[in-house]
């Protein structure tokens, strides 16, 4: 029967790995006799080819031999598998000898148990291999023997390259000559003086307060950081020029008629590029300006030195203190031979300052213009209350900021400032957006985007409305306070995150405020003695409670996207436009037709805002015919919308 088999079937002259079970030593071998453990394919094949060439006889001998011994299965299994393997592993034998053997002894007890003739199969390849790696050894050994040393391995020679003409100094830069060189090397030398600038500026923690600056052209009714990093805020200003296409278009077509001509502007706004570009056009129109900060993280030092330098005052600087802060606002005001008559404010500081120290310069306002709904707020109050003596231009309800400012920027900055503050990853996280405003609606549309789980707090049932329409959950924040991982506050409201909703936040919960005010969260609660805080980065604090649990908090609860990160030029174009256009009606409106009131901007300039962006996107508007516009009830000039639309 062995010869039948040797004939039929030759043996194979490789064998693919043993598994990775047997490898791993005699530990796991008891576990690899109840497993479905593969071997050889075609040691396999050969072995049912074998069984299937069984002769009648050959059936009924083994059947009987079955029967007459009182030995177990587990027994027969186990004798099996020594004698193949002491057949095997016979010194004296070949390779092919061996495997007759097994063949034969296999055919002879007609092993029907599977998993022996596996485990048969296994332990064959596995002598296999390990016989082939010791004669591979010896082989090896033998040769280092023969050689009496261990071989000697040559490294080729390197070719060296000589230059005859000169020698070459790679690690010096080879100097450029002709015009290229000369704007490189100015390129170079100004990227050089800014790096200077900034490190003096990062190293140098005195208070611009305590260091008197001037400009080039010595004016010194300013106080900033670093008036040195005035070239690279330039920089910055000409760089959001390019998205800012509505202030450059209202630059020329009002330049020549000066329409601010002796207006004295003083604002107290945020200071980046794009209230730069802001400042710069209501220059341009004829207005004298004089400027402070409207939030103590959001200042861009190069931008105000840039500004500085060009002639504006400005009283700004990133990271003031509150004592800072209405310093700056009191110097801005206070100045003996400038009085303003017209107020840009962002949050209401500046008013109220003005109000309250000031009154006789706030009774000889001509305007104040006001964007945020903190600021509305208050001159709502101030009017209700009798106190409000000049008209005030309400601009955080016009359409252009409630449409495209509080819903597109803050959807794209939001995540822009969570990402550099915090590095966090968006998906799957638990966030609850508190608000449902033209904010929250921005900011619960990014976050969704990138797979969060987003949950809304709402006061308002249309807004709440909107939201579950939108497929968000409206909840209550002691609801879901302990499973969140975020927290953004959107309202414009006082304590909307208390300390109890922080005392029972998860472990790394992040906290921050896309609303104008710090007042969204509860930070007096914060300053205890049981709390600590940690200074992560700038701008990003741990408050750590005695438990060692932990909330990151971001911009010390003020607004995010300003403090943390920049926003769209564009977007801001539309609300800074409209800004200059209601400075310029309430400066150049005949006397009576303005109250001492709050007004919204009338719908025709806001119309006229939308139209001088829609060139940069190529878009053409159609027309209406005398009959359509007769048909709704209005002129087919517009405006399109009733001053109620919002």
């Amino acid at each position: 029967m062995a010869e039948e088999i040797d004939q039929t079937l030759p043996l194979p002259d490789e064998y693919p790995e043993p598994c990775e079970d047997v490898v791993n030593g005699d530990a796991e071998e008891e576990n690899n006799k109840h497993q479905s453990v593969k071997c050889s394919p075609n040691l396999l094949q050969m072995l049912k080819a074998a069984e299937s060439r069984k002769t009648p006889q050959s059936r009924d001998r083994d059947r009987e031999e079955a029967s007459g011994t009182e030995e177990t299965e587990a027994q027969k299994t186990d004798m099996h598998e020594r004698a193949a393997v002491q057949s095997y592993c016979s010194p004296c034998e070949s390779r092919s000898a061996s495997m007759k053997k097994v063949y034969s002894l296999v055919n002879i007890t007609k092993a029907k148990d599977q998993e022996a003739v596996q485990s048969i199969c296994i332990k064959l390849d596995l002598k296999l291999r390990q016989q082939r790696q010791a004669s591979s050894q010896r082989a090896d050994m033998d040769k280092w023997d023969l050689c009496g040393s261990s071989p000697a391995f040559t490294q080729p020679q390197r070719m060296q390259i000589q230059f005859n003409d000169q020698k070459h100094e790679f690690n010096k830069r080879p100097a450029n000559t002709g015009r290229r060189s000369l704007s490189r090397s100015i390129s170079q030398s100004s990227t050089d003086s800014y790096s200077s600038a900034c490190s003096e500026s990062s190293e140098d923690e005195s208070s611009p307060r305590d260091k008197p600056q001037t400009t080039s052209k010595g004016l010194s009714d300013f106080c900033i950081k670093n008036i040195q990093q005035a070239e690279f805020g330039r920089r910055e200003i000409m760089f959001a020029e390019q998205e800012m296409p509505a202030l450059l278009i209202l630059r020329k077509r009002a330049g020549g008629e000066k329409p601010l001509a002796g207006a004295k502007v003083m604002g107290c706004t945020h200071i980046t590029p794009q209230t730069a570009v802001l400042m710069e056009t209501l220059s341009q129109l004829g207005a004298q300006c004089r400027w402070a900060a409207c939030n103590i993280f959001s200042t861009q030092n190069a931008v105000a030195a840039a500004l500085a330098e060009g002639g504006i005052s400005v009283f700004a600087w990133k990271g003031e203190s509150e004592d800072d802060f209405w310093w700056c606002i009191d110097r801005c005001v206070g100045a003996e031979s400038w009085q303003p008559n017209m107020i840009l404010d962002d949050g209401g500081d500046l008013t109220h300052w003005i109000q309250k120290k000031y009154p006789s310069i706030f009774k000889k306002l001509k305007g104040i213009v006001e964007e945020s709904v903190t600021g509305i707020y208050r001159l709502y109050q101030l009017s209700k209350a009798g106190r409000l003596c000049v008209p005030a231009m309400n601009v955080n309800d016009s359409v252009t900021k409630q449409k495209f400012d509080n819903l597109y920027c803050c959807k794209e900055s939001v995540l822009d400032g969570l990402k550099r503050t915090t590095d966090v990853m968006f998906g799957g996280k638990q966030v609850v957006v508190c608000g449902y405003g033209e904010v929250g609606k921005g900011c619960c549309a990014a976050l969704k985007a990138l797979g969060t789980v987003v949950n809304v707090t709402e006061a308002d049932p249309i807004c709440a409305l909107q939201a579950c329409m939108d497929g968000f959950r409206v909840i209550k924040l002691g609801e879901v306070v302990r499973q969140v991982d975020m927290v953004i506050t959107c309202t414009g409201n006082k304590n909307v995150v208390g300390r109890e909703h922080m005392d029972r936040m998860k472990n790394g919960c992040i906290v921050c405020n896309m609303g104008h005010s710090s007042t969204e969260i509860d930070l007096v609660s914060l300053r205890t003695a049981e709390l600590r805080w940690e200074r992560v980065r700038p701008q990003v604090d741990h408050v750590i409670w005695p438990d060692g649990r932990r909330i990151v908090l971001l911009a010390e609860g003020r607004l995010l996207n300003l403090s943390c990160s920049t926003v769209p030029s564009f977007v801001l174009s539309i609300t800074a436009t409209t800004q200059a256009l209601a400075l310029i009606e309430l400066y150049s409106a005949p006397e009576g037709r303005y109250k001492q009131d709050v007004y919204l901007l009338p719908k025709k300039m806001d119309e006229y805002v939308a139209s001088l962006h829609l060139p940069t996107f190529d878009a053409h508007l159609t027309e209406l015919t005398d009959e359509q516009g007769k048909y709704l009830g209005i002129s087919k000039h517009g405006p399109y919308k009733p001053n109620y639309y919002r």
